[in-house]
């Protein structure tokens, strides 16, 4: 089954480490490019992080987010280093003898000294094994999503290969009666100047037009590139490069027809065919 490329997944985890939340999005892009934002704590995690995405998508632009609140019962114990707070103290004292006026500094300005509040190191590997959890999870709703809406737009190019099956029907149907119109005009035009041709020249005229006006491989093409349309949509790898080349190939072989057309009918099932051909490239481009 296709996939999409576009899609939003978000999941949260509340337990004793504290409130976890991810929220990954992909859009449309040429290949894999992945974006981690993380708290510092877990900066550690970037890698894997992008290790995981890229083992599960091959397309996209991925943004990947963690917030992260901690319980309160894992708050890491505030102490004050007293003797660090003595010595600036002391220090401001001394300075206010050598500038006298000088205040002396408050309780605020003298705990936002680096150093002054220490707090015991944390131990985040818990906070960190249950991210890494909730990640795949979040990845597996992600996934889940993009193959929801890649069946969805499996389902619109099926429909448009089918009508685009009847178009080349109906031109196969119409070529004949093309071909017939346009020999009698070209012998109707010839027969003023019969006299001045040799029949060996006539039948060569008539074999040289009948050779630009014939479609057959064109339309036996295009009949080969719509049925490989539908084969690739219906395979579980990803599609999206090769779906585009048959695009740019549907849509030469509808350009050919129409620059062959020698007849309103022809020319306007020739338009029909590349409106559908590029509603499907359109919808190609988001597909992984």
């Amino acid at each position: 089954m296709i996939r999409s490329m576009t899609a939003f997944a978000r999941e949260e985890r509340r337990d004793s480490v504290g409130e976890l939340v991810w929220e990954i999005r992909s859009v449309n892009h040429r290949f894999l490019e992945t974006f981690v934002r993380l708290p510092d704590d877990f900066r550690a995690l970037e890698t894997t992080v992008r290790e995981r995405v890229a083992a599960r998508l091959s397309r996209g632009k991925v943004e990947c987010a963690l917030r992260f609140k901690p319980a309160p019962s894992t708050a890491s114990a505030v102490q004050l280093n007293r003797a660090l707070a003595e010595r600036l103290v002391s220090a401001a004292r001394d300075l206010a003898d050598l500038l006298p006026g000088t205040p002396d500094p408050t309780a605020y300005e003298v705990l936002r000294w680096p150093g002054v509040i220490e707090t015991d190191a944390q131990d985040l590997t818990p906070a960190q094994a249950a991210a890494t959890e909730l990640l795949d999870r979040t990845l597996d709703s992600l996934t889940a999503a993009r193959a929801r809406e890649g069946g969805r737009l499996a389902e619109l190019i099926a429909q448009r290969c089918r009508a685009l099956r009847g178009w080349v029907a109906k031109a196969r149907e119409r070529m004949p009666l093309v071909m017939e119109a346009t020999r009698g005009r070209l012998q109707a035009r010839l027969a003023e100047v019969a006299d001045q041709l040799e029949p060996s020249r006539l039948e060569q005229e008539m074999v040289l037009l009948a050779q630009r006006l014939d479609v057959d491989e064109e339309m036996d093409r295009l009949g080969t590139h719509v049925a490989e349309v539908e084969r690739v949509i219906g395979r579980p790898e990803p599609a999206g490069r090769r779906l585009d080349f048959l695009m740019q190939e549907l849509n030469r072989e509808a350009n050919t027809l129409s620059s062959k057309s020698a007849d309103a009918e022809l020319t306007s099932i020739a338009v029909e065919m590349k409106v559908l051909i590029e509603q499907m490239r359109e919808q190609v481009q988001n597909i992984e």
